[in-house]
């Protein structure tokens, strides 16, 4: 209504030269206003691959991350006792292959003077190959122990924005849970729109956001073709979006629709007394009605207003 009176005073200061509109039926298209929250394109757990206690823990809620950087140590006392174990295993089978590598030369060596029998060879060149096969079977044992206690570092699983963290340092986890939570795949506001609106939305529209005060806007980057709980899901666009926390919730405006409406410039109405009134052209030459007016809507750069009341389409309106 500012606009109204800025406008009113000025053709109170002076004649100004006026045109005659024909007022026709324009699109108007209806907003429906919902809330939005500031999300991350995709929440990623990295997640611990063994159990056992967290020995270190060097990211916090809040830290920016990269794919691959460590953030967590887990360490299990079990693992360094089987690796030991397998170790003593290893040198047993190795002092008992050196001992069937022996026995395997002095038959060799019967056999050539004729005091062996080939049989017996046979068989000595079988233990020293069953040896052998021992100690390569306790040998991968082994580093399937080395590999699990590798796997006890703990890896972001790509770039973003550190979440929660849900664990401690000193905390006793399982395999498979959860020691941070990384978002990542860039910052969108996300909207769950009734199911009634589904059709009136389309990916690449535009929407009204207002956030800490101020209007921007946005785009529809994104519609999820499942419906959950009667709303569907939309990720949309905005230019330097606040994304100093995650989940916060913003008012959005979105499309949802067209009406047929009158519109009149905004310097054709004039407020008197509280009282709205427009100029149209009669057979009996000017007069003024008394009009109830609607939203103010923005074509091509002009402020028209919308006609509830007081006016009908096909009358002449004279705006200066």
């Amino acid at each position: 209504m500012r606009a109204v009176l800025l406008i009113t005073s000025l053709l109170a200061s002076g004649p100004l030269l006026a045109e005659t509109i024909t007022l026709e039926p324009s699109p108007v298209t209806e907003w429906k206003s919902v809330y939005g929250r500031v999300e991350t394109r995709e929440t990623v757990p990295a997640r611990a691959r063994i159990g056992g206690v967290v020995q270190s823990l060097s990211v916090s809620e809040g830290d920016t991350v990269t794919a691959g950087q460590e953030i967590a140590v887990i360490h299990d006392d079990k693992i360094a006792f089987q690796i030991a174990a397998l170790d003593a295993q290893i040198e047993s089978l190795q002092a008992q292959l050196a001992t069937a590598e022996t026995e395997l030369e002095r038959g060799q060596a019967l056999v050539e003077r004729g005091v062996a029998t080939v049989q017996r060879l046979d068989q000595l060149r079988t233990n020293v190959d069953v040896v052998r096969g021992q100690i390569s079977a306790t040998e991968a044992q082994r580093n399937i122990s080395v590999q699990q206690a590798s796997e006890g570092r703990v890896f972001a699983p790509g770039d973003g924005l550190v979440l929660t963290v849900p664990v401690t340092l000193g905390a006793v986890i399982l395999p498979g849970e959860a020691v941070a939570t990384i978002g990542g795949g860039g910052f969108f506001l996300r909207l769950a729109v009734p199911e009634r609106h589904a059709e009136a939305l389309s990916e690449g529209a535009e929407i009204r956001i207002t956030s800490a005060g101020e209007a921007e806007s946005g785009r529809i980057a994104k519609l999820y073709p499942q419906i959950s709980n009667g709303r569907v899901v939309a990720d949309v666009e905005v230019e330097g979006l606040a994304t100093a926390y995650v989940d916060a919730r913003v008012l959005v405006e979105l499309p949802v629709g067209e009406r047929m409406a009158l519109l009149v410039p905004a310097g054709a109405v004039t407020t008197r007394s509280g009282l709205d009134f427009v100029a149209v052209e009669t057979a009996e030459g000017e007069a003024q009605r008394a009009v109830v007016l609607g939203e103010v809507v923005t074509k091509d750069g002009a402020d028209l207003i919308e006609v509830l009341s007081g006016l009908n389409a096909g009358d002449k309106v004279v705006a200066p």
